[in-house]
Parts: C-alpha cells; structure tokens; sequence
C-alpha cells in the first residue's frame, strides 16, 4: 500500500485528485497540504512514500520548496505538477531533485505509471518531456543569462513573457505589484534587456516559451 502526500493550493482539484488515487492506485491514504509550510510539517512528522507537488503555491513555490523536502527527507520521491509546459519548468524540476515531472493536463495514467516507477526508487518521465528536455539542452548555451534567475525571477520572467499583467502575476503568486515589479527590473538586469517586447524574444530565442 501506499502514503502520499498531496501540496496544492486548490481544494477542488486536490478532492478530485484524491479521488482519482483512491480509484486507481493502491493507495493507503493520502495526506493534504496547501502550502509550503504545511507540507514540511506533515513531512517531518510522518513519512511518506511520495510527495505530489504543485509547482505553483503561495508565498514560496514548489521549486522553491523541493529542496527543503529533500533536506527533511532526502529519499523521499517528489513528483512536480503544473499547469505549464515541460518546456518551461521540467529541466529546473529535475535539476532541483524531482523524481517525476507531470503536466495537469496529460491523462491519469500518466500519473498513475509516476507514482509507480517513483516509489519503486527510479524516476519517471514521458517521451514528450525528455524531447523537450534536450531539445531545450541543445537550444541553451551553459552560461545563459536566465539560468542565473532565481525561482521566483523565472516564474516572473515566464508570466511577463506569455503576456501576463503585473496585476495577475500579482494575484498568481500571491505577491504585492510592487514586489512584482522589483523582480522584473531585477530579472531585466539580469539578462541585460530593457523591457517586456526584448523579455519576450529572448523567451521564444531559448525556448521558454511556445
């Protein structure tokens, strides 16, 4: 049987989730988090055999939670769920740590071949990802401007890129407009751009965005 762990910030989608497991997987029980904090505290209080993880929470992301978890329980499997392309956020995912990445919008049984390959000690990723994957290896050179962002800069810069307000950035991230907008000056320092149009060439230049 199984112990999983689920941090997302949705109650919808974390019943509908539940459910699923529950339906096709062999699942003991599964526990709920809806953010970083609570996530760690269920984590150093009981184990689990594997942790899905919404890469998109308030206040700290799961990217930027990933390596707390492995602090607190390093063999613990982390499967990363999001909303965005692999393209995106599957290649900083694996690098944190993750075991598995997968998209919100592929089907169950994707999910499902995850949870099984994770918690049998391997690591799991589909063909469309590992595609992806090298493709955006090939496309990146190793000292690329956005490979220095930190998390929360790179999920500013990728908003900014698929045309996102600052208002909704905002909103997303659970974040005030200004301190939105300090990352923004700080990410456009960074990679040496003076504003949103040349944000967004560069993006679709490396890949980051379709």
């Amino acid at each position: 049987m199984v112990k999983l762990l689920i941090v997302d910030d949705h109650t919808i989608f974390r019943a509908g989730l539940v459910r699923l497991l529950e339906e096709g997987c062999s699942v003991d029980s599964v526990a709920q988090a809806t953010d970083a904090q609570g996530a760690l505290e269920l984590v150093r209080e009981q184990p689990f055999d594997a942790v899905l993880l919404d890469i998109n929470l308030p206040v700290k992301s799961g990217l930027e939670l990933l390596p707390a978890l492995r602090a607190v329980a390093p063999r613990l499997p982390v499967i990363m769920l999001s909303m965005y392309s692999a393209e995106q956020y599957a290649l900083r995912a694996y690098e944190a740590g993750a075991s598995a990445y997968v998209s919100k919008d592929m089907d169950a049984d994707v999910l499902m071949a995850a949870i099984r390959k994770v918690v049998s000690g391997g690591r799991y990723i589909t063909p469309d990802v590992a595609d992806q994957m090298l493709r955006k290896i090939d496309a990146v050179p190793g000292n690329s401007p956005h490979l220095q962002l930190s998390e929360r800069e790179y999920n500013v810069m990728i908003r900014i890129a698929t045309g996102t307000s600052l208002t909704s950035i905002a909103q997303e991230m659970h974040l005030s407009v200004k301190t939105v907008s300090t990352y923004r000056t700080r990410l456009l320092t960074k990679l040496g751009l003076d504003g949103n149009v040349e944000l967004v060439r560069y993006a679709l230049q490396h890949r980051l965005i379709d």
